[in-house]
């Protein structure tokens, strides 16, 4: 079995011991999180230090930013961690372990920048197009602030013209989702109108279940027939949003350690980017 968590934790250093309590009661093999709100030398060391994982942090103060956390029990040596060219304000890190390809990404909310989110959405949909013809597997989770249907809506929140529920970002998100891949929250609770991820911080919204679904596991189709389970865990945590695990029976392409790189070291960052070493 495979467990993949994505966990936009709107500032990871507000909320570390909520992340690494989760993380040692949950055991997930891939840990995918966005909005992580620092740079490196800022994430507190209680996650930095979790001997668990292989951890790439890639962000900077106070705005935007992810992370992926790979664990060495299933993958054993460092999968390959890059970036996308449309990576911009730290909003996407891929980790690619044999034919699997894992992506945190953060797409921009697009209310200061709308057209940012437009060409954002459109290089990650081109982005999945490819991994696909390039043979890999694609598992790409996190925060896309977009709800795919009217119902990802509560009812009392639904505004059609509001940036993510409006027609043309929906059809920039199938065209992402169609590049091959399968929404497995919808795909294992196909009838459920109150599959809310994120609820606004007021009027006890998130008690009442009522909020926006914007957090989402996509998996190559050929995963999605060995999909057990995806939940959404509304009790956990702190931040606005809620953690999603999925579950996939299939094993983790083992990679063997190099003892030649051990301890890892930090590459030298592209533009706009930066890592801390592995831990």
């Amino acid at each position: 079995m495979l467990k993949v968590v994505t966990w936009n934790v709107n500032g990871v250093r507000a909320r570390a011991q909520q992340i690494v309590d989760f993380l040692r009661d949950q055991r997930p093999d891939v840990v995918c999180l966005q909005e992580v709100k620092a740079s490196p030398e800022q994430v507190p060391a209680e996650l930095c230090s979790l001997p668990e994982y292989h951890c790439y942090w890639h962000g900077y103060k106070g705005y935007s930013g992810v992370a992926l956390l790979m664990s060495r029990a299933a993958f054993g040596g460092r999968p390959v961690f890059a970036h996308p060219a449309f990576d911009h304000e730290t909003r996407i890190v891929t980790a690619r372990a044999g034919q699997l390809l894992f992506a945190s990404v953060y797409v921009p909310n697009g209310g200061k920048d709308f057209e940012a989110k437009v060409r954002f959405l459109d290089a990650l949909a081109e982005f999945a197009a490819s991994a696909h013809v390039e043979g890999l597997k694609l598992v790409l989770c996190g925060d896309l602030n977009v709800a795919r249907e009217a119902r990802d809506v509560h009812p009392e929140l639904q505004k059609p013209e509001q940036i993510g529920q409006t027609e043309s970002e929906r059809a920039q998100l199938e065209r992402v989702i169609g590049a091959h891949l399968v929404d497995l929250s919808r795909l294992l609770h196909p009838d459920d109108d109150r599959l809310f991820s994120w609820w606004a911080p007021w009027r006890k919204l998130r008690e009442r279940n009522v909020g926006w679904r914007l957090d989402y596991v996509l998996v190559h189709e050929s995963l999605a027939q060995h999909a057990q389970r995806c939940d959404i865990a509304r009790e956990v945590g702190t931040s606005d949003h809620g953690p999603v695990t999925a579950i996939l029976d299939i094993d983790a392409p083992w990679t063997e350690p190099d003892p030649e790189s051990e301890p890892e070291t930090k590459p030298p960052p592209a533009a706009g980017s930066t890592q801390l070493p592995l831990f």
